[in-house]
C-alpha cells in the first residue's frame, strides 16, 4: 500500500510518501509545497492545489493521511484552515480515500505519548523507517509521522 501523508500550511504544506507493501514501512519521498507569501490567497491555494496534484500523479497513493488541525489564536488560523480544505477537495477529486488524525494521536500512534515533543516523533519516524538522516524540513517529518499513523491504523 502506497500513503501521502499531509501537514497542512499556507507558507508550507509537508508532504511524505511511504511505501508499506512489505514488512517494513519505505519512505519513498518527501518535502514540501512552499507558496511565496507576496502572493494573494487565492494564488497561493491555487498553487498547493496543482503541486498536490502533481504528486498524485506521481506516486498514485493508495490512501492519504491528513493531519487534523489544531486550532488556536494565530493571525494564520484562516488561512491554515482554508489550504486544508483545498488539499481535501484535491484528494477528493482523484478519488484518493483520506483519514484524519489530530498531532495527539499521531504522535501516541509513534511514541506510545500524546504528548511527545518533535524530537521524540522525529526520532520514531527515523526507526520506523530505517532512515539514517532526519528527514527535512520539520513539515515532512510531519507528513511521514501522519503517513505511518495511516498505516498502523489502516
Amino acid at each position: 500500500m502506497r500513503i501521502i501523508g499531509i501537514d497542512p500550511g499556507l507558507a508550507r504544506v509537508g508532504y511524505g510518501v511511504i511505501e508499506t507493501s512489505f514488512k517494513e514501512p519505505k519512505m519513498l519521498d518527501c518535502g514540501i509545497i512552499r507558496t511565496e507569501a507576496g502572493q494573494p490567497d487565492g494564488e497561493r491555494m491555487k498553487e498547493i492545489a496543482d503541486d498536490l496534484q502533481e504528486l498524485l500523479k506521481t506516486w498514485s497513493p493508495d490512501l492519504a493521511v491528513v493531519e487534523k488541525f489544531f486550532f488556536y489564536r494565530s493571525s494564520t488560523t484562516i488561512s491554515v484552515v482554508q489550504a486544508r480544505g483545498v488539499l481535501i477537495m484535491t484528494l477528493a477529486r482523484l478519488n484518493v480515500p483520506i483519514l484524519e488524525f489530530p498531532p495527539m494521536q499521531i504522535k501516541l500512534a509513534l511514541t506510545g505519548s500524546g504528548h511527545a515533543d518533535k524530537v521524540e516523533v522525529l526520532e520514531a519516524v527515523m526507526r520506523e523507517l530505517r532512515l539514517e538522516t532526519p528527514p527535512r524540513p520539520d513539515d515532512a517529518a510531519d507528513a511521514l509521522a501522519a503517513a505511518l499513523t495511516g498505516w498502523f491504523y489502516k
